[in-house]
């Protein structure tokens, strides 16, 4: 039971740290784009799991609190993690895999639609390492085509 940590975990090593972020997001269908900061800050957990503390402006100018875990799972071969917020009651499970190059991170999960009215959506949240000192964190929602539409990007740039 005592895991040991595999490549994967060292690719989620590189998430930890102190990070500042600057977010654009469409907060629903046909709406303006809106711009806001915030911070994160990532720890490890056993070497096993990040565990990413972030803070950011909401647009009603309070401040939205999260909390998004990240693991590798050998027997399933797939990375795992989970997120939540102080805005939402949705725990968000992920699901990814990553690619070839080692630098793009994409993690499926479902919640609630966009649309609202109970009904469960399927998502997608893509980071991408662009270098050491920033990544980018950009969620998608199913375009109704077979393809996605990003509506919200995030870069974080690593302080000190």
């Amino acid at each position: 039971m005592f895991a040991k940590p595999q490549k994967e975990h060292d690719w989620l090593a590189r998430l930890v740290g102190e990070w500042s972020a600057e977010m654009d997001c469409a907060m629903g269908p046909d709406q303006p784009r809106q711009k806001s900061r915030g911070k994160e800050s990532v720890r490890s957990l056993g070497g096993l799991w990040t565990l990413g503390h972030g803070e950011g402006e909401m647009p009603d100018g309070t401040i939205g609190k999260t909390l998004m875990t990240l693991g590798f799972d050998p027997a399933k071969g797939r990375f795992v993690g989970s997120f939540v917020g102080s805005m939402m009651t949705h725990q968000w499970l992920y699901d990814g895999v990553l690619d070839e190059a080692g630098a793009v991170l994409t993690l499926d999960t479902e919640g609630p639609g966009m649309a609202g009215y109970g009904a469960i959506s399927p998502y997608r949240d893509v980071v991408t390492m662009v270098d050491p000192d920033h990544r980018i964190l950009s969620s998608y929602v199913p375009d109704g085509e077979g393809g996605w539409t990003e509506f919200m990007t995030a870069h974080y740039r690593r302080v000190g």
